[in-house]
């Protein structure tokens, strides 16, 4: 990515989301953008993880874990699978563990924090629908950047 988020809000205003959650840097890549995939998951990586080891094709996975931080959606094995597959990234509503790992992972991912305790594996939730947190909405195809500054969304 070479354009900052910066100069992308001020070329589009209020025709680009801003996602205003405050998530954390984790993954090596700090600048990563593509198109939009979507997970809506709850404590539980199973669905993630199987998405995740599909070819990513430059694409960003978005998770929306409720906001939960009770356990870690994604840790090094997961991200390490991403990265291989070709993904650009992930952007979590949730925890991520294994985060010193992570950051040596040539990937982006940002989360709200991190927590050593396992996500369940029962498979449970819902992939390429329409998810919305943080007040922005996040549709499977639309682009997504990411950068230093925050996240950025087409409508």
């Amino acid at each position: 990515m070479t354009t900052t988020t910066a100069d992308l809000y001020d070329e589009f205003g209020e025709d680009i989301q801003s996602l205003p959650l405050q998530l954390k840097r984790f993954g090596a890549h700090a600048k990563f953008e593509g198109s939009i995939r979507t997970v809506r998951c709850f404590e539980d990586n199973a669905l993630l993880k199987a998405i995740l080891s599909t070819p990513g094709d430059g694409s960003v996975l978005v998770v929306d874990g409720s906001g939960s931080i009770e356990r870690a959606l994604m840790g090094d094995m997961i991200a390490q699978i991403a990265a291989d597959n070709g993904w650009a990234g992930v952007v979590i509503n949730g925890a991520i563990r294994d985060c010193v790992a992570i950051s040596t992972i040539p990937l982006g991912v940002k989360a709200l924090g991190t927590n050593p305790r396992k996500g369940t594996k029962t498979g449970e939730g819902e992939a390429d629908i329409t998810l919305q947190f943080g007040g922005v909405s996040f549709r499977p195809g639309a682009k997504l950047y990411s950068d230093e500054d925050g996240i950025l969304v087409e409508r």
